[in-house]
């Protein structure tokens, strides 16, 4: 077995007066696991940072390019009996200008923006809800025990 990191997840949010809500996409019928509620994910190209497929893929998934990004202090994981290895997924929290028009790939059949409580509530696995947890506790409950790392990029 071998350990590998080759995918990505960004979590996506704007603000509101009332908070802040976070962007699920909802897959098509035609990909793997369709109908399932999900954040932007995404698989890392030969030569590209982590960092750099999360901005790629929130274009290319919701037609935006974030304001500003972080790294998440949590890395997701699962076992792929593909090729018998566990892959560590880098987690990332994307800001997004609040009237964001989003334009969906084929990947994605709808989009909902939500508060943190029901998209928790939407995503399927445990690490999604966990990440999705830190990112709220940092932004909306001010629970400064752990600051979250600012990704410097291009606009």
């Amino acid at each position: 077995m071998k350990i590998i990191s080759n995918m990505i997840e960004v979590h996506l949010f704007r603000e509101k007066e009332e908070g802040i809500e976070f962007l699920l996409l909802k897959r098509s019928a035609g990909e793997l696991y369709p109908s399932i509620w999900q954040m932007v994910t995404g698989k890392i190209k030969e030569g590209e940072k982590a960092y750099e497929t999360a901005l790629r893929e929130i274009y290319e998934e919701t037609g935006q390019r974030p304001l500003r990004l972080w790294t998440v202090p949590n890395v997701n994981s699962f076992y792929s009996d593909d090729n018998d290895s566990i892959v560590l997924i880098p987690v990332f929290a994307a800001m997004l200008n609040a009237g964001a028009e989003i334009i969906l790939s084929k990947e994605h059949c709808e989009y909902k923006w939500t508060d943190a409580g029901e998209a928790r509530g939407m995503l399927p696995w445990e690490g999604q809800r966990k990440s999705l947890k830190i990112i709220e506790d940092y932004f909306m409950n001010q629970k400064h025990f752990f600051d979250l790392l600012e990704i410097k990029f291009r606009k």
